[in-house]
């Protein structure tokens, strides 16, 4: 454009020596009016440019940003896909858990139906198991009354047979040291009397001395009534030589208790169902039969006075 009217002033500048003032005057209007335009043109050209960097500006920086915003959706996208994964892992695993958790609530409900059902076997057997113990308890206490009243009992007959033997030893005092011993053991009173204060030898006949012993033993045993009386006969070693119906020392043995029980009878406060005679013979000596001594102290009648333990036998059978 600036050539162009570079071009017309130049010819306006030859031409205003053969034109005329009037067209040369148009001629530099045109120019000016051209010049004007032509600035016009350049500050519309300044504009434009600074407009064109403008948007210049303008796109690179949304270029910039949509650079920013493409990478932001990307990273967003990349924490889409990885939510969506852990979502789906989430999911499966809560699928999962619920699929076990109803067979675990299923199997748990079995468990605690089978427990329940336990429980209420155990309360049962504790039930019964408490009644048994307080049934034992009550037959425990029921027992211990029992055991009570039997050692009242026992301690009772005891002293009864301590004062039997008192007064047994009294009344035969005359006849101590003369083959006759009394003691008490194992709950019984053991009267022993010596074939020498009774009986001639292999006779079974009771001598005046021997049954007068006899007859105060009877007067004690009267008083005594609840009292059991076994007369044994009991000989040495020494086979029986005599004549008439014994065979031997037993029958001899038993022939001697016979006679004691006969003695006895004679006193009628005695009852007979309490007295029993047996004969031992040699076969249960308390000394050696190898001396006098001893086959003196075999030969011998043994009283034995034991209580009646019906009552005793009753409450050990009741315990």
């Amino acid at each position: 454009m600036f050539k162009k009217v570079c071009l017309i002033v130049g010819a306006a500048a030859t031409l205003s020596s053969c034109v005329s003032a009037k067209v040369y005057k148009d001629l530099e209007a045109r120019f000016a009016g051209l010049k004007a335009e032509n600035q016009e043109l350049q500050q519309d050209l300044s504009q434009e440019e600074r407009l064109r960097k403008q948007f210049e500006d303008q796109a690179a920086q949304l270029e910039k940003e949509l650079a920013q915003a493409t990478s932001e959706r990307d990273d967003l996208q990349r924490k889409y896909a990885t939510a969506q994964s852990n979502l789906k892992n989430l999911q499966d695993s809560y699928d999962a858990l619920e699929a076990n958790s109803s067979k675990a609530l299923a199997e748990n409900s079995k468990q605690n139906r089978e427990l329940l059902a336990q429980l209420d076997e155990k309360q049962a057997d504790l039930a019964a198991e408490q009644n048994r113990l307080e049934k034992m308890q009550r037959d425990l206490t029921e027992r211990s009354r029992r055991v009570e009243e039997l050692e009242s009992m026992i301690a009772a007959k005891d002293a009864k047979m301590r004062a039997l033997k008192d007064a047994i030893s009294k009344a035969l005092v005359d006849f101590e040291g003369n083959g006759l011993t009394v003691e008490q053991r194992d709950g019984k009173v053991y009267v022993s009397l010596e074939n020498k204060l009774l009986f001639e030898s292999g006779s079974w006949n009771v001598g005046a001395k021997g049954r007068q012993a006899v007859n105060q033993l009877g007067s004690v045993l009267a008083q005594n009534p609840e009292i059991a009386v076994l007369i044994e006969g009991h000989t040495d070693d020494v086979p029986y030589g005599g004549n008439g119906p014994l065979k031997d020392n037993w029958d001899l043995s038993t022939k001697r208790a016979t006679a004691i029980v006969e003695i006895l009878r004679q006193n009628a406060q005695i009852d007979p169902k309490n007295l029993t005679a047996a004969g031992r013979g040699e076969f249960e000596p308390v000394a050696t039969n190898s001396t006098a001594a001893g086959k003196a102290k075999n030969r011998r009648i043994e009283v034995i006075l034991t209580p009646k333990l019906d009552e005793v036998t009753k409450l050990l059978n009741d315990i």
